[in-house]
């Protein structure tokens, strides 16, 4: 359920407009669709805002292993898997800092898309289902950054970005096979997957409308 495909963008990027990502398919398979060029579009004209938004993610990505981690204090291989990773979204955090500061771009807050509270008010309230959720949903919000990051780093004009994005696409295909493993590891297959098709559907319809400001995730 982690793989990307290797043959091309497929019949739904295809209808879309979706420019394939080198020789790989825009389309990861956690999603249940990839993302449209309307948002490739906003994202290209403006770059300076999708990669403040990143830092944002990375700071968000890190913060949600570490809540994770806190929920559940009993579970050591949890905690083990999840400390690097949250060392892992800091550390990109701070790359994507330092690039800001040389543009002199300043790191400041920014009105958040609905997508990420949106996703997380699906997490059901009820252990265990709630750790599933949040593993799925932490999964997802991974699994659409890979994507995405893989998008600007096929099609930016912008060589220094194109590298950045090209350079963390493995850590981000890692850290949504980390939350996959972390549920296969806890759960049957069947419902976890049963509860993906859910939850990724609900991804999809929420990116159906282009947020008014780019974002890594509008």
């Amino acid at each position: 359920m982690v793989a990307i495909g290797s043959t091309g963008a497929g019949p739904v990027a295809r209808e879309q407009g979706l420019p394939p990502v080198g020789g790989m398919a825009a389309r990861v398979r956690w999603l249940a669709v990839p993302s449209n060029a309307a948002w490739l579009a906003q994202a290209l004209a403006h770059p300076d805002l999708v990669l403040l938004d990143h830092a944002h993610c990375e700071r968000k990505a890190a913060g949600v292993a570490l809540q994770l981690m806190f929920r559940y204090p009993g579970d050591g291989q949890l905690a083990a898997v999840l400390s690097p990773l949250a060392r892992e979204e800091l550390e990109h955090f701070e790359r994507v800092q330092a690039l800001l500061a040389r543009r002199g771009i300043p790191l400041r807050p920014l009105a958040a898309p609905p997508y990420g509270a949106a996703l997380t008010a699906l997490v059901r309230r009820s252990e265990p289902d709630r750790m599933l959720d949040s593993f799925l949903v932490a999964g997802l919000i991974e699994a659409r950054s890979h994507e995405r990051m893989a998008l600007l780093a096929a099609h930016s004009p912008d060589a220094e970005l194109r590298e950045l994005y090209g350079d963390l696409l493995t850590s981000e295909a890692r850290h949504f096979g980390i939350y996959w493993l972390l549920c296969e590891r806890r759960f049957p297959r069947d419902r976890v997957a049963a509860r993906l098709v859910e939850l990724a559907a609900a991804e999809a319809q929420l990116l159906t409308g282009l947020h008014r400001e780019a974002r890594m995730h509008s």
